[in-house]
């Protein structure tokens, strides 16, 4: 099983390659990546990236999304997980009614 996560694209490297970076606590993960699936995009963007393939664009949202996604690994990784903090963007759908255990 592979994860992708988000990177931005930091500078082009040729029509298909290019550098993206992340920062990861207080390290910054950098590697080349190949845009074939996606194009040629602006450095600033922030794209899903698999074994050193681009494989989506991604907008704020989707972003947010995958962060919180990622952050609520680490914490439970960590033995620190709070279901309050994470995955708000679901409300209340897998809550139990109320008056029901």
């Amino acid at each position: 099983m592979c994860l992708s996560i988000p990177m931005q694209i930091v500078s082009l490297e040729g029509p298909d390659l290019a550098i993206v970076e992340r920062r990861q606590g207080p390290s910054l993960l950098r590697e080349q990546v190949n845009l074939m699936l996606i194009g040629p995009q602006p450095p600033g963007t922030w794209i899903l990236v698999a074994l050193g393939l681009a494989r989506e664009v991604l907008d704020d949202q989707e972003r947010a999304l995958i962060e919180d996604a990622l952050a609520a690994l680490a914490s439970s990784r960590a033995g620190s997980y709070d279901p309050s903090q994470h995955f708000t963007d679901l409300g209340s759908r897998f809550h139990a009614p109320s008056g029901r255990p």
